[in-house]
C-alpha cells in the first residue's frame, strides 16, 4: 500500500514528488526496524501473550501516528521560518548515527521505559483478557496492557527525533514526510508478526542504519552545494540496507555474530 501510494503521488504530482516520497519512504521503513526490537524487549518485560500483542500494536501505532504528525507540523515550520534549522536536524541525525553505531538495539535486554512506568503508576499483574484496567480491592490499577502502550508511545517519539529529520532529508514537503511516515509505521504490525526473531538475529543490521542515519544527515547538511536526486537516495539505502543483512546472514553462516536469537524465540511465538 505504500508503495502503491507512491504510484500516486507519482501519477498525480509528478515524478519529482514521486521519487521524493519514495526516498522518504525508503528510510522511514528502514528506520522502523529498530522498532521492532523494542516491541520484542516491551512484550517479554511484561509477559503480554501474542494474541494481545495485536491490541497493544494497534494503539501504540495509532498513538505514534498522532505524535508524528506534530512532529512533522512543527519540523516543517521551523524549517520553513529558519534556515538553518537544516544544519541542526543534520547534526542530530549524525550523533544518532555514532549512537545506532556503537549500541546494538537487539542487545538490549529491559526497556528503561518499562522500567519506569512499573515503579511509578499503580499496576497489576494480572491480565483479564483485552482489558486496560482493573479494579482490585477498590483501587483501579493498570494492566500490563497499559504499560506496554505507554512504553511504545515514549520509545515511539524518542525513535521520532530521529526518523523525522530523516525524512525531511529527502524531501521538505510536509505532506510527502507524513504520508512517507504514516505507511511505514502502518506496516510495522505486520512486519513484527512475519519478521521479529528474524531481525533480532541481525546481528550487524544496526550498522547499515547508523550508515543510512550519517547519510540523511550529510545529505541534509550539504544538500545547498550537492543535490542528490531522491531516486539515487532510494538506491543508495536499499544497498546499504541489503548489505547490512548480506553481513548479518553471511555472519550467522560461519557461527558469528548473530548466529543465535537476541530473544527466545516465544517472545514472538
Amino acid at each position: 500500500m505504500g508503495l502503491a501510494f507512491g504510484g500516486l503521488v507519482w501519477a498525480r504530482f509528478g515524478s519529482e514528488a514521486g521519487q521524493e516520497y519514495l526516498a522518504a519512504y525508503a528510510i522511514e521503513k528502514s528506520l522502523s526496524l529498530d522498532n521492532l526490537f523494542v516491541f520484542l524487549v516491551v512484550f517479554q518485560s511484561l509477559k503480554i501473550p501474542t494474541r494481545y500483542q495485536h491490541t497493544v500494536l494497534f494503539w501504540g501505532i495509532f498513538g505514534a501516528l498522532v505524535f508524528r504528525a506534530l512532529f512533522i507540523f512543527l519540523g516543517a515550520a521551523a524549517l520553513e521560518r529558519w534556515e538553518s534549522v537544516s544544519y541542526v536536524f543534520g547534526a542530530i541525525l549524525v550523533m544518532a548515527a555514532v549512537h545506532v553505531f556503537r549500541e546494538n538495539p537487539a542487545e538490549k535486554k529491559e526497556n528503561l521505559a518499562v522500567r519506569f512506568l512499573s515503579r511509578h503508576l499503580p499496576v497489576t499483574e494480572r491480565l483479564e483478557g483485552k482489558r486496560f484496567f482493573l479494579r482490585v480491592d477498590g483501587r483501579l490499577l493498570a494492566t500490563p496492557l497499559v504499560l506496554a502502550v505507554i512504553a511504545l508511545e515514549l520509545t515511539d517519539i524518542l525513535f521520532a527525533i530521529d526518523s523525522v529529520p530523516a525524512a525531511f532529508s529527502m524531501t521538505h514537503d510536509p505532506f510527502l514526510v507524513y504520508t512517507s511516515n504514516a505507511f511505514a509505521v502502518l506496516g510495522l504490525r505486520a512486519l513484527y508478526t512475519v519478521l521479529a526473531v528474524s531481525i533480532a538475529r541481525m546481528g550487524r543490521l544496526h550498522y547499515g542504519l547508523a550508515v543510512i542515519l550519517a547519510f540523511a544527515g550529510l545529505k541534509m547538511v550539504v544538500d545547498r552545494w550537492i543535490h542528490i536526486p531522491p531516486l539515487l537516495s532510494v538506491l543508495i539505502i536499499v544497498a546499504i540496507l541489503g548489505a547490512a543483512v548480506l553481513w548479518s546472514v553471511h555472519d550467522r553462516h560461519k557461527g558469528g555474530v548473530g548466529r543465535r536469537p537476541a530473544y527466545p524465540r516465544d517472545a514472538a511465538s
